[in-house]
């Protein structure tokens, strides 16, 4: 029922994007994901992000903070997920709730296009349940009838549903080949519904995609016979020299692949991120038969045979220390990571500070000062994630 996937990430230059939600957005999890991305991609461009997800909401009930949650700060892209909530976590899995919840997703949508701002109608996250129950249950069927609202409105939507049961279905097989229970993999916490970290990261996945979000950062083919520059996507490729048992040769890239820190590789084997987001590749044709070490601004990112590297491998998440990042560009992210969530701890103690701290008699220089620290985290965060020239090495194992 979702539209197709766009051709183009759906955020750019100037864009506010506000996530619009329930606990599961209020959690700030899969929020951060988005930011993160955007951030390594895109870091030239200036988009800001806003958490207006509120515990036990639904669409209907979402409708009345619109003015002060979405449009007060600025808006220009907004996603929208509800559907739990609005059942009753099932107890309420009747008609009367669901055309409430179609007329929340009616209102946003129309609300939104007369303030000119871009709607994403998303599915809800999955439930913890079998994933052909979950396809063939009440709330997939209420939000393929709330994509197709949106869609008939000239909203655009993403089916997050379908696209974290692509990761349940890979969670569920390596579970059945575990023989220890204690072992098992889980998205949800214990009640079934609310996310874990790898739960936030599917459904940071899933929109991600659902956005546009690009497969491909960057690519290079080097052809060491030659010494020359074959092709080059997303990047340039310069001072390409003949080393004695291999090549050396300089990448400039326009971005930069998201990495989640240390050990994030384990969480990759059921969100396919560097499949799907962070293609950064390289080809180096023309090697004598044998073996090669990959560094990249001095760093060892691993070793591979000749036919390997003629083929082309993708260098997104490699590292030769699974306890330290590999390239550079790991390292950014790592570093663009702790950042991202520094301004979201500062953004979740200003908004704590004025439901609850509103009274005191410095509000208004304390806000001011917020303020000024989240403009200063968000500019640091995209300094840090500027790309510049790495040297590349690859020669001979020894």
């Amino acid at each position: 029922m979702a539209a197709d996937r766009p051709t183009k990430f759906a955020l750019g230059d100037g864009d506010t994007l506000v996530f619009l939600g329930d606990s599961i957005t209020a959690a700030r999890g899969y929020t951060k994901i988005v930011e993160l991305y955007t951030l390594m991609r895109h870091p030239g461009a200036r988009v800001r992000f806003w958490n207006a997800g509120q515990g036990g909401d639904t669409a209907a009930g979402a409708v009345s903070r619109l003015e002060r949650d979405v449009f007060a700060h600025g808006a220009t892209v907004v996603t929208v997920a509800f559907g739990v909530n609005d059942i009753g976590w099932g107890t309420k899995a009747d008609e009367a709730h669901k055309q409430q919840y179609l007329e929340g997703i009616r209102t946003i949508v129309t609300e939104c296009q007369k303030r000119k701002v871009r709607v994403f109608i998303c599915s809800p996250a999955i439930l913890h349940e079998d994933p052909d129950r979950g396809e063939a249950g009440y709330l997939q069927s209420m939000a393929d009838e709330g994509l197709a609202l949106a869609a008939s409105l000239g909203a655009e939507t993403v089916d997050l549903s379908r696209g974290m049961r692509e990761v349940q279905r890979t969670v569920l097989a390596a579970n059945a080949r575990e023989t220890d229970p204690r072992n098992r993999t889980r998205l949800h916490a214990e009640d079934g519904v609310h996310l874990n970290d790898l739960g936030q990261l599917a459904m940071g996945w899933a929109l991600l995609r659902g956005l546009g979000a690009e497969p491909e950062v960057s690519a290079a083919v080097v052809d060491a016979a030659e010494a020359r520059v074959v092709s080059t996507s997303g990047c340039r490729v310069t001072a390409v020299s003949k080393l004695a048992d291999g090549l050396s040769f300089v990448r400039t890239d326009e971005g930069l692949p998201m990495n989640l820190g240390i050990l994030s590789a384990l969480q990759y084997r059921f969100v396919p991120v560097p499949e799907t987001l962070n293609g950064y590749r390289l080809a180096v044709p023309g090697l004598a038969p044998g073996r090669y070490e990959i560094r990249a601004e001095g760093r060892l990112l691993g070793t591979w045979d000749a036919a390997q590297l003629d083929t082309g491998l993708n260098l997104s998440s490699a590292t030769a220390n699974g306890w330290e990042p590999g390239g550079p560009w790991d390292a950014q992210s790592d570093v663009v990571k702790e950042l991202v969530d520094a301004r979201d701890k500062l953004w979740m103690g200003n908004v704590f500070r004025g439901q609850h701290n509103a009274g005191n008699p410095s509000a208004r220089s304390l806000e001011r000062e917020f303020a000024r620290l989240d403009q200063r985290l968000t500019d640091l965060a995209r300094a840090q994630a500027r790309p510049y020239p790495y040297r590349f090495e690859v020669r001979l194992a020894r």
